[in-house]
């Protein structure tokens, strides 16, 4: 996670999202659920700590449920409105364990400083994302890959718009 200078600490952009998002929306919740939870597995692992693992997961599994009911109540329409729905959901999830874990009220003032920082990131990175799926896509060449029972697509991406 890059985190913003000048910004609060725990404040980050959150780019590996924007992989989560672009399964979400070209493949199904089911393999963004995967891509995410990998993700979150390996990021504890190499970087994280056991604790951290309680407020990804919390935080990335309420992101993705937020981020499918935006994507099914408008019709997979407006992605940038699903990642700064699921970016708030993130950030409501951390939130909520620091609290249940700690049971200090005092961390929820916290919170409309994450709330703003989710809207703003999430923005920037479904606009990434959108951008991404864009230029992104199966008709020229795509090649299929199988792991384990689960398709990957090598998606082919073009330099033009």
């Amino acid at each position: 996670m890059i985190t913003v200078p000048g910004l609060p600490p725990g404040i980050k952009l959150g780019l590996s999202n924007i992989i989560t998002l672009v399964v979400l929306w070209k493949y199904s919740a089911k393999d963004a659920f995967f891509v995410l939870l990998v993700r979150i597995l390996l990021a504890t692992m190499f970087f994280g700590q056991a604790m951290s693992l309680l407020y990804s997961l919390s935080g990335g599994i309420l992101c993705l449920f937020a981020m499918l009911l935006v994507k099914r109540l408008l019709h997979g329409n407006y992605l940038f409105l699903a990642s700064m729905t699921g970016a708030v959901f993130h950030n409501l999830g951390q939130i909520g364990v620091a609290f249940l874990l700690t049971s200090v009220p005092a961390v929820l003032v916290y919170l409309p400083f994450l709330l703003l920082s989710g809207l703003v990131t999430g923005l920037f990175i479904g606009l990434c994302a959108r951008f991404t799926l864009r230029f992104c896509n199966n008709s020229s060449g795509a090649s299929s890959v199988r792991i384990s029972n689960i398709p990957f697509t090598k998606l082919s991406c073009s330099t033009t718009p």
